[in-house]
Parts: structure tokens; C-alpha cells; sequence
């Protein structure tokens, strides 16, 4: 019989980084890094030491309307959190991960309390004028940086879903800009529409 995982403590990267002396700790996450329209997004979010949100995980193990359900909650019981989206047009001039780094600099620049230490998901890192780590599958790992991911997510999905009364052909409520079939269906039929990244259609139409 197969046992069941052990929860993850999420609290526990956190612990050691305050056992160093680091006060007020943020997690950081983005939202749309791979798709083929729309912004990326990122969050910034210090949660309450210790406090535990029944139901916090990475945003890809909820289900929609799980993160739907926990994107007020973490934004009512955040000590701080701040949003922010830089659009297709930025990706296509600077790239997807200067625009990335750039939408997460931003949502920290937007909380009302200065962080210490700021843990972003993944393995790669920008200056945020403080101490910063990069914590690999963080959004599994840590409180701060799931419940970002939460918010970032919610956040371009129901841009993604206004999206789609603005463009209907393209089905962006369904897929949120990935690559589906019906979505490359759609750019062969349609051609681009203004909010889709040229510099990731490239390949698609067969330019250098």
C-alpha cells in the first residue's frame, strides 16, 4: 500500500531564514511566462509569521476555483502584498525574462512594508535592493511564495478571461494564451491579435 506524502511545512524555509536574522521575509512568484499572448505577472506577498491559510499550495496543484477561493484570503490576511503586470509588447522588446524580473521588482516595489529578505520561485534572481534567495520549486516550499503564486495566477487568468470578450476568435478564457491546439488553430485562422507576443510566434511563422 502506498503511503501518503508527508505534508509539507511550509513555514519551515522561512524559520531558518528568521532563526539568520531576517525579519520581514516576501515570497515572490509570476504567472505567464510560457504562453503565446498577454502579460506576465508577478506578486509579492509577506504573510504573518507562522500563519497557516487552510488550503495553501503552489497554484498548479489547486484546482481554479481552490486558488479563486484562497486569492481574497491571502490579500485580507497579508501584512503586505503587491501585483504587478508588464505587458506583451515589454516581453517582445526586452525579453520574457527581463520582463519577468521587471513585473517582480514592481510588485515589490508595491508593498507597504520593506522587506529584508525577498525568496523568489525558480533558480534565477534580479536586484531588489535588499537581500534576496532564489529557492527552487519555492511555490511547493514556502508560504509566502505559494500564496504569490496564487495571486499572480488569479490575477492573469481573469485578465486572460477579459481578454477574451475583447478577442472571442481565440478562445483566451479556455487556454489563457498557452499553445493549445485550438489556440494555434485560431492565429492560422485569424491571424495575431494586438496582445499576442510576436517574438514567440516567430517560429510559428517561420521567421528568423
Amino acid at each position: 500500500m502506498k503511503k501518503d506524502k508527508e505534508p509539507v511545512d511550509l513555514w519551515e524555509l522561512q524559520r531558518e531564514y528568521a532563526g539568520k536574522g531576517f525579519q520581514v521575509i516576501c515570497g515572490v512568484d509570476e504567472a505567464g511566462r510560457g504562453p503565446l499572448a498577454g502579460p506576465v505577472c508577478a506578486a509579492a506577498v509577506i504573510l504573518p509569521d507562522g500563519y497557516e491559510i487552510p488550503g495553501l499550495n503552489d497554484s498548479k496543484q489547486l484546482t481554479d476555483k481552490k486558488r479563486r477561493e484562497l486569492f481574497p484570503v491571502i490579500k485580507e490576511q497579508a501584512i503586505a502584498y503587491g501585483i504587478a503586470m508588464v505587458d506583451e509588447g515589454v516581453i517582445d522588446r526586452d525579453n520574457i525574462l527581463n520582463a519577468t524580473f521587471q513585473a517582480m521588482r514592481e510588485a515589490v516595489s508595491q508593498l507597504s512594508v520593506k522587506p529584508d529578505l525577498v525568496l523568489v520561485d525558480g533558480n534565477r534572481l534580479t536586484d531588489f535592493g535588499c537581500a534576496a534567495e532564489a529557492v527552487v520549486k519555492g511555490d511547493a516550499r514556502v508560504a509566502s511564495i505559494a500564496a504569490a503564486s496564487i495571486l499572480a495566477k488569479v490575477t492573469r487568468d481573469e485578465y486572460m478571461e477579459q481578454m477574451d470578450a475583447l478577442y472571442p476568435a481565440y478562445g483566451f478564457a479556455v487556454h489563457k494564451g498557452y499553445g493549445t491546439k485550438r489556440h494555434y488553430a485560431a492565429i492560422r485562422e485569424h491571424g495575431m491579435c494586438p496582445i499576442h507576443r510576436r517574438t514567440f510566434l516567430k517560429k510559428f511563422y517561420g521567421e528568423k
